[in-house]
């Protein structure tokens, strides 16, 4: 059957704009002029909107999204009353959960991002509370949690990881990184998978009508990857997804060679498993990013290297040759060095993904570019909100805090450019991170984050489309509206490029398009 969609404007690429798209067994086959000449069965009338392609999203966490959705929500809180309040209400509301685990608080509500088991026991003393922070590095729990975890003053801290202590040593609450994290969330009951598809059917409608078609999972463990194919088979996924298998230092041979023949369950079009995910290091706003020089308010510590070298070399390679993209994780200007000498020692030269970049010293730009590497960007993350005035700056200093999130260097040095969002840390809405690269401001009238840094609205939707589509190895199927690609685009309520660039966050998704069929 062919389709036409005429519209307003249909964005087609850097250059031009048209009037209409012809969609025959989900694929474009004619554009503008050549689009009208041509007989359609069904036509599809709107005057006064604007097309794009759709979205991609490079790097988020589905899952995760969907597993706080049936917790207490925590996200835009700001102070522990707040969030104190929002898990009294769960807990009262679900007496028969065993544990109350949700998310994901601010974690600038308290100093340095510390706090307290004793305030969560407000809540409950008899049941455990565990509560994940936006940027996910970090967990809050209550004293039952830690009883049961069996964490006291006489518990080393892991390698890769950190317990916050009380000044007589014993363990304040807070808990940083996987390793740390682990020694709590080990205990948590295994989820139904029918819950866990319950979180995907919710956030893949939530990303499908953010205007997302296609999207990684850059964290995904063993029982997550069941749960994905299980959600696929029920028709509970409704964007494509490539996951992305976490290896961690400790257990990277055997979960390799186990991921290699897992990966065949995962070959077709709508979920892939085409990629590995490295933790290099922590997060600034934990100090626990590796960094090149000391933290100032740490100064015998640059922070958390997570892999040994060796180590690292080996299991990239591996990986590499295996046929797996390499996705790292890497915020700290030590990690990010650390990351390139490793994909270069590995010889992998085309097509990795560098996820944050968050701190990259200047001597590393063009080694992004000579490696093929794409930088990973978070979009939502370009200006100086509170856990960068109030956890990160401190900790690293005015000087480098304002080297955070350097894309237009990386542009100009050559780099190949994506974004993600990594939901839930940030919202999953592109057209709200859309606009930020480019004023790089908290809001209208504030002042721009290092200004120098900032890039076109055209880069930056550039970036969510085309740049997704080629980190995916994608960019002959999707990312721009062209004869011979898939008819995955989105109707928007007015044109981004004629609206002021503070109002484009509030632009509205009319509809989006997925294989040549509206889906929203």
């Amino acid at each position: 059957m062919k389709q036409l969609y005429t519209g307003a404007q249909c964005f087609a690429d850097a250059t031009n704009t048209f009037s209409a798209i012809l969609v025959e067994d989900g694929y474009i086959i004619a554009i503008g002029a050549e689009a009208t000449d041509n007989f359609a069965e069904k036509v599809i009338f709107s005057s006064e909107h604007f097309v794009i392609p759709s979205f991609g999203d490079g790097h988020a966490h589905p899952l995760f999204a969907g597993r706080e959705s049936q917790g207490p929500r925590l996200a835009g809180l700001f102070s522990i009353a707040q969030a104190i309040a929002q898990v009294e209400k769960y807990a009262s509301e679900n007496p028969e959960i065993e544990w109350i685990v949700g998310g994901a608080y601010e974690a600038s509500m308290a100093p340095g991002g510390l706090l307290s088991a004793l305030s969560l026991d407000q809540v409950s003393t008899d049941r455990p509370v565990v509560l994940h922070a936006s940027d996910h590095h970090t967990i809050w729990v209550n004293s039952r949690a830690l009883e049961i975890a069996h964490i006291t003053r006489h518990t080393p801290d892991p390698d890769g990881g950190t317990i916050a202590r009380n000044p007589d040593g014993t363990p304040q609450g807070t808990l940083r990184e996987p390793a740390a994290i682990a020694l709590i969330t080990q205990h948590i009951p295994a989820r139904a998978i029918s819950q866990d598809i319950a979180s995907l059917d919710w956030a893949t409608k939530r990303m499908l009508s953010a205007g997302i078609t296609y999207a990684a999972d850059s964290w995904v463990e063993p029982a997550m990857a069941d749960a994905y194919y299980a959600a696929e088979q029920v028709g509970a996924l409704h964007v494509d997804i490539d996951l992305a298998f976490l290896i961690t230092p400790e257990q990277w041979r055997e979960q390799v060679e186990n991921l290699a023949a897992q990966r065949e369950r995962f070959t077709g079009r709508s979920l892939t498993a085409k990629s590995v995910k490295f933790l290099a290091d922590g997060a600034l706003s934990a100090g626990t990013a590796h960094l090149l020089a000391p933290y100032l308010d740490a100064p015998d510590s640059c922070g958390l290297k997570i892999w040994r070298d060796d180590e690292f070399l080996a299991a990239v390679k591996r990986c590499h040759e295996l046929g797996f993209q390499i996705h790292i994780h890497a915020i700290g200007d030590g990690a990010i060095r650390a990351a390139l000498d490793t994909l270069e020692s590995a010889g992998v030269t085309n097509r990795a993904v560098l996820v944050h970049a968050q701190l990259i010293d200047p001597a590393d730009l063009p080694r992004i570019h000579s490696l093929g590497v794409i930088c990973n960007f978070q979009p939502l993350w370009m200006y100086l909100d509170p856990m960068n005035k109030e956890l990160i700056e401190p900790r690293i200093g005015r000087a480098r805090s304002n080297r955070q999130y350097q894309i237009r260097d990386a542009i100009d040095s050559g780099a190949h450019i994506a974004f993600g969002s990594d939901w839930p840390v940030t919202s999953e809405m592109p057209l709200r991170g859309l606009a930020v690269p480019v004023h790089r401001q908290e809001f209208a009238g504030a002042d721009a984050w290092s200004p120098e840094q900032r890039i076109t609205l055209l880069e930056s939707l550039t970036a969510y489309t085309l740049g997704v589509a080629y980190q995916f190895g994608l960019e002959a199927e999707l990312g721009t509206l062209e004869v011979g690609k898939r008819a995955d685009f989105v109707v928007l309520s007015a044109n981004p490029f004629s609206v002021p660039i503070h109002e484009i966050k509030d632009i509205e998704i009319v509809a989006v398009y997925k294989n040549g069929r509206k889906v929203i």
